[in-house]
């Protein structure tokens, strides 16, 4: 190591090109890994880049080289016939999924994912019972409870008023995952300001988006706006095995049922590296607008050692599909423009620094920003999106041999036998 790799107290500091050597990776899978929280890189003030503590570098390096598999099956690999991603592209099924989001809606893609049928039409509906405990439940919570709170309350309660929740056949988990839905968003209260979220009338007004809506803004949609958001909904109903997803195969292989597996996939959804990394990058376009530029805030962020908010993917070296389809329909939104515009200079002015592109948290964080929502809207629409997909994890992983997904420690600690800890006394 050079001289310039040591820092005071001896920690050693690697730049972008060694850190990226010791990994076996490129410079642009260096910044995947900081966007995604599992590097931190630090910029010195006059420096010409970013450094990486060695440390951490070579931690990383060492998971990568013992992970165990998973449920024992080759290369650590789970069966799936969901969700693949490909060059740039991802796919349900083997059909280009923005594709499927710019001709059908949420519901259609939904239970077509998880049936193999595609029926126009498609709509769910909430059970009187279910949508009144799950209102019960949210209203119970403490003030100030977020959106994830209030979602996980909804699906215990609705899970109570399902006595065959614990039917595990095909009919019986689709039926659950057709009310589960509309019972989620039904139950969230409507935004403040608004005289009240209006009842399902015409065909148009059952859409899970339309009825979303008035939960997220006092804003009155145009129809642009409300084809933004069954779009981002439709966008983000699966992505492969991402961390809740794997939650949710966790907790089905035990013979969960669906509301369980839902619960487990909200738990861990509920962080700023997954469902919550929206929300950060709302409050970043909305100090962009504040302070008329994205300078400052790239800067900001850049120096304090934080990634910038909603960019670059570890599964997408180019850009993310996701936010590139989601852009396209937010060009179509005449109040979009000044969120659209900040998110494009956050991008270009991080440019200079990494490599990393939008994803779908920054397009997400310009819906929300421009619609008058509050920064936490991302990640309710990203939870109600992918309880679909977590339902069709579940159905496949009913099929697959169960408790498959029980994995064996690595062991790190003393070898026994150790002695007990002084001072403990003997039972009598």
């Amino acid at each position: 190591m050079t001289d310039h790799g040591a820092a005071a107290g001896g920690t050693e500091r690697l730049t972008t090109r060694e850190a990226a050597e010791r990994l076996g990776v490129k410079p642009a899978t260096l910044y995947a890994y900081v966007s995604r929280g599992q590097l931190t890189s630090h910029r010195e003030p006059g420096g010409r880049g970013s450094t990486f503590d060695g440390r951490e570098v070579d931690a990383l390096a060492r998971r990568g080289r013992r992970e165990p598999p998973a449920g024992g099956e080759a290369g650590g690999r789970i069966r799936t016939g969901i969700t693949l991603i490909d060059r740039d592209r991802y796919y349900f099924r083997g059909v280009d999924a923005t594709e499927l989001a710019r001709r059908h809606h949420y519901e259609e893609i939904a239970d077509w994912l998880w049936t193999g049928t595609l029926t126009p039409g498609t709509r769910f509906t909430a059970p009187p019972e279910a949508l009144a405990a799950a209102r019960r439940a949210m209203a119970a919570l403490p003030r100030g409870s977020g959106s994830a709170d209030r979602l996980r309350a909804a699906v215990i309660a609705a899970a109570i008023t399902d006595p065959v929740r614990f039917d595990l056949g095909r009919d019986a988990v689709l039926g659950s995952a057709r009310m589960l839905i509309p019972t989620l968003v039904d139950a969230l209260p409507e935004a403040v300001g608004r005289p009240g979220a209006p009842e399902p009338g015409d065909d148009r007004e059952r859409l899970i988006a339309f009825r979303l809506w008035p939960r997220l803004t006092a804003e009155d949609p145009d129809e642009a706006s409300l084809a933004a958001l069954d779009m981002a909904l439709a966008l983000l109903i699966d992505h492969d095995l991402a961390a809740s997803t794997l939650a949710v195969r966790v907790a089905a292989s035990t013979r969960a049922h669906p509301y369980a597996v839902v619960s487990a996939g909200l738990g861990a959804l509920d962080g700023p590296l997954h469902g919550a990394a929206s929300g950060l990058a709302h409050r970043m376009l909305a100090e962009v607008l504040e302070r008329g530029g994205a300078g400052p805030v790239v800067a900001d962020h850049l120096r304090a050692g934080r990634r910038v908010p909603g960019l670059g993917h570890g599964l997408y070296p180019g850009r993310d599909p996701r936010a590139e389809a989601l852009f396209t329909v937010l060009e179509r939104i005449p109040s979009a423009r000044a969120a659209l515009e900040a998110a494009r200079e956050v991008e270009a002015v991080a440019a200079r620094q990494t490599e990393l592109n939008a994803n779908v948290d920054l397009a997400l964080a310009v819906l929300s920003a421009a619609s008058g929502m509050k920064p936490e809207a991302g990640e309710t629409i990203f939870a109600v999106a992918r309880t679909a997909g977590w339902i069709a994890h579940a159905l496949e992983e009913y099929g697959e041999r169960s408790l498959r997904l029980r994995v064996s420690g690595h062991y790190t600690g003393r070898r026994p036998p150790v002695p007990p800890p002084s001072g403990t006394d003997p039972r009598p």
